[in-house]
């Protein structure tokens, strides 16, 4: 079989299953694993597919319309997060007024802050447990407690956002998209989102790489009105993007 045959094979294949292994391919087009993954890799740089460990998967956008509480997401992708949160610590200096939003990622970046000369606010209870732990100078907004989450929102949240105003902010999201940017399916913390990145003047994302091409119910700001800080991203569209950085 011709290579561009193979290749529009593969495309076929994955259109029906959604997500194919190497070893099915072989099988499939009678070809060796070698090839199957050169035919993989040309495809997932040309933004066809995604090439994934042992095979590879469609491109496209999924919608989640729930959050799944705190401790069921400590633990996925815990590595990225980690390297997430200790790159996004270091961009904390002295005499920053830094804004932290709730959010499993966040939350690690507590963790790796060594500046004592900032000053932190956040809408996370455990967040701001941490930072007073740790010696850190902590306000935290009140409001209505989302217990899910463990965020702090609703309106008397935002009213209390709109006296400060931050240098720094980070922020956690669902999904990250090209089309409708940030977004979460709470409108509630949306809008404390949104109301927070207002006040703020430098915005960074912490994200790993399994939020882009998710979509939330409520988007709470635009793609290019922040810096991701991610780690591999797996979609080519994204990785030529000034305001994606990869750590």
């Amino acid at each position: 079989m011709l290579l561009e045959e193979r290749l529009n094979e593969i495309l076929c294949i994955l259109e029906q299953k959604r997500t194919v292994t190497v070893q099915e391919l072989t099988e499939i087009l009678n070809a060796s694993e070698s090839t199957i993954r050169r035919d993989l890799t040309v495809l997932h740089r040309k933004g066809l597919l995604v090439k994934v460990h042992g095979g590879a998967t469609v491109i496209g956008i999924n919608y989640s319309t729930k959050d799944d509480d705190v401790a069921t997401r400590q633990d996925l992708n815990r590595d990225e997060k980690i390297h997430i949160a200790r790159y996004a610590a270091e961009l904390v200096q002295a005499n920053d007024f830094v804004y932290i939003d709730a959010g499993t990622t966040t939350e690690l970046l507590i963790d790796f802050l060594t500046e004592k000369k900032a000053i932190f606010v956040t809408n996370g209870i455990n967040h701001a447990k941490k930072l007073v732990q740790r010696g850190f100078t902590c306000y935290l907004l009140g409001g209505e407690l989302k217990l899910s989450t463990e965020a702090v929102i609703g309106s008397e949240a935002i009213f209390n956002l709109q006296k400060y105003n931050f240098t720094k902010g980070f922020w956690g999201t669902n999904g990250v998209s090209l089309q409708r940017g940030f977004s979460t399916p709470d409108i509630n913390e949306a809008m404390t989102k949104k109301e927070s990145m207002k006040q703020t003047k430098e915005h960074y994302i912490l994200c790993d790489s399994s939020k882009f091409n998710q979509i939330s119910p409520v988007s709470f700001a635009l793609f290019t009105e922040a810096t991701i800080i991610t780690t591999n991203v797996q979609d080519e569209q994204y990785k030529k993007l000034k305001n994606v950085k990869e750590v």
